[in-house]
């Protein structure tokens, strides 16, 4: 007896296998199509269909919301020293320092006060973050200053004996605001900050102040020896700090308007700032740490100074049943 045969006939080319009794062939099911919705048109930035993932913005975007102090391209700049904006800083390329359509508008900007860096394409590249620089860049006065006159106007005009700091290299814009924030805290009436080597009012600053730069005055000097003498004419007297002072915080009396000087964390005070000076003060240190944070000086002596004053509001204290005896 034969054995069957494992393998199917091939059917003919054209033909189908029959089907079985009882095994209909499965029909589709078919589902309704869905009405068509016209596609409303996507926002800025974002790719259609995916409304979670945002496109990548230009360089140009990205550096207009991290840094909007700055401002670059030939014609941008030019603008805004024809038009007199305050400027900070300003960074050029060596082609455009000699070049005869520039070099009139960076002297302008150097006059007013603007520090001037000579930089290569490399830097300019990273501090626009790749955008079309043209080979200058400028950083604009985020603040409008006062003038020093109008300053010691309106600090005499505030209290009998004002307060006034002086931020002699402050180059830490985190500091600078520490400060403006403690001085305002406290009661001063102003600072007084110089145009080169020291930071101005960025939007770093004025953050870190937390609206400190609301109500106090900030005057930028070209000169802050000047400034010095100029205060000093007009009846203050100044006082810096120093590490290695002789007179200690403590023991120095502050009975009369004063101009409170600051230096930089490490260098501090210029020789020449020093000189100026009419007591020079310290604060006294048990540690190790041979030096103080520039902000946490500024608030310690702002605030011996103003608890001398508030010490000499209170009212005497009689001893005992004797009414003539006070201390």
């Amino acid at each position: 007896m034969a054995k069957p045969s494992d393998h199917r006939p091939r059917l003919a080319k054209g033909k189908s296998r029959p089907q079985r009794k009882g095994h209909a062939k499965p029909v589709p099911k078919q589902t309704p199509r869905k009405p068509f919705k016209k596609r409303l048109p996507s926002p800025k930035g974002v790719r259609p269909g995916r409304p979670d993932r945002l496109q990548p913005l230009s360089p140009e975007a990205t550096l207009q919301e991290e840094r909007p102090d700055l401002v670059y391209g030939r014609h941008s700049v030019e603008a805004a020293i024809a038009n007199q904006r305050p400027i900070n800083r300003l960074w050029v390329n060596a082609r455009l320092v000699f070049d005869a359509r520039f070099r009139p508008l960076i002297l302008d900007a150097k006059s007013n006060g603007a520090v001037i860096d000579e930089v290569n394409t490399q830097r300019l590249n990273q501090l626009t973050q790749g955008a079309n620089h043209q080979g200058i860049v400028a950083q604009i006065a985020s603040h409008d200053y006062i003038e020093l006159a109008d300053l010691i106007t309106d600090a005499k005009a505030a209290c009998r004996q004002p307060v006034i700091i002086a931020a002699d290299s402050i180059t830490d814009p985190h500091n600078l605001g520490a400060i403006i924030r403690t001085a305002e805290a406290l009661g001063a009436q102003g600072v007084v900050i110089p145009q080169r080597r020291a930071v101005g009012i960025t939007p770093t600053v004025a953050k870190v102040a937390a609206g400190a730069l609301e109500t106090l005055s900030v005057s930028r000097v070209v000169n802050l020896g000047r400034a010095l003498e100029q205060l000093k004419d007009d009846g203050f007297w100044v006082y810096g700090t120093a590490s290695e002072a002789g007179q200690s915080v403590h023991t120095t009396e502050f009975d009369r308007p004063i101009v409170l000087v600051i230096g930089a964390e490490g260098a501090g005070l210029s020789l020449s700032i020093q000189n100026l000076c009419d007591v020079l003060v310290s604060i006294p240190l048990s540690g190790k740490t041979p030096s103080l944070n520039a902000s946490v000086a500024t608030g310690m002596v702002l605030y011996e100074i103003y608890r001398q004053r508030w010490v000499e509001k209170l009212p005497p204290i009689r001893l005992g049943g004797d009414q003539n005896q006070a201390v």
